[in-house]
């Protein structure tokens, strides 16, 4: 019966997530009973879209919820064997039990790193992939804005609009950032928001306006994208991380919604599964091929977990944010 370590929601956020808002808890975890399996956590990730749940939706005073990689250890289940590698939502906990639902047997792709199946080749690039080409309706030579274009689902999407030879901005807020964006990846413009206004620097770097404007943002993007935007233009909202943490992303302009009959759609992975095997397909082949990169920011150990948390709010990260638990 191993012990295992999990983090605890103790306190709800008052804006920006701190350190006293969470809790390191030493737990017995028990052997696995008939029909489940005792799973030991390698990497857990970390999203922007947790921060709602900490707000609204986490449960206080037990273990946090989030995407994770884990080995199996101990199987009483003919559906799993012991080092079957495993994905689940059991993050932010060293091991658990489980029965089979939950689950996902993962086949790691040996000419790619483990961990590339936690970001690019995972959820938040299937999120990317499904997000601009079936909610956004991508069609090749158009114009794209992609914010937080430097982070892991928004690299992926402004990579997979460069795929079909479009004209792509990306907007992110440190100059390395930036600098990766422009000389690594090859977007056509790059903007530091941090530098320059949102609002000048996009009318500049799009002169034939806008067809596809991926949001990660809200705010000051959204109201810059949306002066921007060609007729039939569509938005895909991924996320709004402007207002995760005060709760305000005005937006004054969304009249042009109408003027310009632009779509805008919030969505979620699991509105596109049909494609998930075409997604499984084409990203393998384009991070095999080189055509799509990605940087990861790995912490070590669960107790680095809340930092990772707040690290991603504060914009800390490169790329994916992950956690090592184990080897």
């Amino acid at each position: 019966m191993p012990s295992s370590r999990e983090i605890h929601l103790v306190r709800r956020p008052d804006g920006m997530p701190r350190p006293e808002d969470f809790a390191e808890v030493e737990t017995a975890v028990g052997d696995a009973a008939d029909g489940q399996v005792l799973v030991q956590n390698l990497y857990m990730s970390v999203d922007p879209a947790m921060r709602p749940r900490l707000t609204a939706g986490q449960a206080l005073n037990e273990a946090m919820m989030g995407g994770a990689l884990g080995r199996v250890v101990q199987s009483k289940t003919d559906a799993f064997a012991v080092g079957d590698l495993v994905t689940s939502r059991m993050g932010f906990r060293e091991y658990f039990v489980s029965g089979e639902k939950g689950l996902t047997r993962l086949t790691p792709d040996p000419d790619l790193p483990l961990t590339v199946h936690m970001h690019a080749l995972g959820m938040t690039g299937f999120t990317a992939y499904g997000g601009i080409l079936f909610i956004g309706q991508l069609k090749d030579g158009e114009q794209v804005f992609v914010s937080t274009a430097a982070g892991a689902v928004g690299s992926v999407a402004a990579q997979i609009a460069k795929i079909k030879d479009c004209y792509v901005v990306g907007s992110t807020g440190s100059a390395d950032k930036a600098a990766w964006l422009k000389d690594e990846v090859g977007l056509d413009a790059v903007i530091n928001y941090k530098e320059t206004p949102i609002r000048e620097a996009l009318e500049a770097a799009t002169p034939k306006g806008l067809d596809v404007y991926f949001e990660n943002v809200g705010g000051a993007h959204l109201e810059a994208a949306l002066r921007r935007m060609n007729t039939l233009g569509r938005i895909p909202v991924c996320g709004m991380i402007s207002g995760y943490n005060d709760g305000q992303s005005a937006v004054r302009n969304l009249s042009n919604i109408i003027y310009s009959r632009v779509m805008l759609r919030g969505f979620v992975g699991t509105d596109f599964m049909h494609l998930y095997g075409d997604f499984q397909r084409d990203m393998a082949g384009w991070l095999k091929d080189g055509k799509v990169k990605y940087q990861e920011t790995i912490l070590e150990g669960i107790d680095n977990a809340p930092a990772a948390m707040i690290g991603l709010m504060e914009g800390r990260n490169t790329g994916k944010m992950l956690v090592r638990l184990a080897s």
